[in-house]
């Protein structure tokens, strides 16, 4: 088929002023039709597509074109914090630089004797904390067996060491001569920064600087207890906890020591010139069920009581047992008083 440009216009007739482009324009169409149906579905949606600007923005578009970056975040990190926590080996090892060496005793006191985690030091006012701390949580008994430390004590490592062996060797012993075992101590106090007796403006208890413990009772596994204070307990069994802990403490204090002691049993490890060591503990009988009579009748095998000297010329009185001597005067009766009449007066 020929085609020509002469022929084109009587093909298809024309006589408007833009006939020449509409072929122009009828490709164009078809493109962008073609280019619409290319396009993602998701991204048909005017506000994903490129250089998509809302109405409110699009009279400022053509002064601001460039794109601002988003306002930082109030949480974000800053520089310095993103710096620390990207090198965290070089901190962990200034720590351990700064950590002091574990102690002989902290050594010593392994997990087969206790179990006493050691705690960071601490210093509070005056001299109260101290350094080398544990949390001693329970005593563990040559057969394995843990005797309960509750509530767990926070002690000086040397402190909790004594009051270990203590339970190892005496305590646990004494229970099983009772035919049962040691379960628990009764902590009534342990590390407390204050003065001593909790009075104001005393100097520092022992308790302040983690160096005492007070002990209520010993709890055996057969439910039964032994309270150190109660008067109805056996006094054989107070007097043996009585001479163990006075041997291995530098201090103990119970009934009849201070009246702040009446309750409890108080054990510290106290240093003083020349090894000077206090123990005031009194082992009291039970009370009586009935209180006696008062005063109580004098009993016939009692000695003589001694009688004060009497002066010269003076006669002994004469007791009940004695007879009346017969030389003696009689003693004359006394004679009645006159009465006197009233005279009356009056009508009668």
């Amino acid at each position: 088929m020929k085609f020509s440009a002469d022929k084109a216009s009587r093909k298809w007739p024309c006589f408007a002023t833009g006939c020449d482009k509409r072929p122009m324009v009828t490709a164009a169409v078809l493109l962008l039709v073609l280019a619409g149906c290319a396009w993602p579905a998701h991204a048909r949606s005017p506000a994903l597509r490129p250089g998509f600007l809302p109405e409110p923005a699009r009279a400022g578009a053509k002064r601001d074109a460039i794109p601002l970056p988003q306002p930082r975040p109030a949480d974000a990190p800053n520089a310095e914090d993103r710096s620390e926590r990207d090198k965290p080996a070089e901190v962990d090892k200034a720590a351990e630089q700064a950590a002091p060496a574990p102690s002989a005793c902290r050594l010593a006191l392994t997990d087969a004797i206790a179990i006493a985690p050691s705690i960071p030091s601490i210093h509070g006012p005056g001299s109260c904390g101290g350094d080398d701390l544990v949390r001693l949580e329970a005593v563990v008994l040559p057969d394995r067996k843990q005797v309960a430390v509750k509530p767990a004590a926070i002690l000086r490592c040397p402190m909790a060491a004594a009051l270990a062996d203590w339970v190892r060797t005496d305590a646990a012993p004494l229970a099983e001569r009772l035919g049962t075992a040691l379960s628990e101590l009764d902590n009534f106090d342990s590390f407390e920064c204050r003065g001593r007796n909790r009075v104001s403006g005393a100097k520092m208890s022992e308790h302040g600087r983690a160096n005492a413990l007070d002990v209520r009772a010993l709890k055996f596994a057969n439910g039964q207890s032994l309270s150190l204070t109660d008067r109805g307990a056996p006094r054989p069994q107070r007097e043996a906890v009585l001479q163990s802990v006075c041997a291995r403490f530098t201090t103990v204090l119970g009934p009849g020591s201070d009246g702040y002691h009446e309750d409890h049993i108080h054990l510290d490890l106290a240093e003083r010139r020349s090894g000077y060591r206090i123990c005031q503990w009194n082992i009291y009988e039970p009370m009586p069920a009935v209180a006696p009579l008062l005063p109580a009748e004098r009993p016939d095998e009692a000695p003589p009581r001694d009688v004060a000297a009497k002066p010269d010329g003076a006669k002994p009185a004469a007791t009940r047992d004695e007879e009346p001597d017969a030389e003696a005067e009689p003693v004359p009766e006394p004679k009645p008083r006159p009465t006197k009449k009233r005279r009356r007066t009056g009508a009668s």
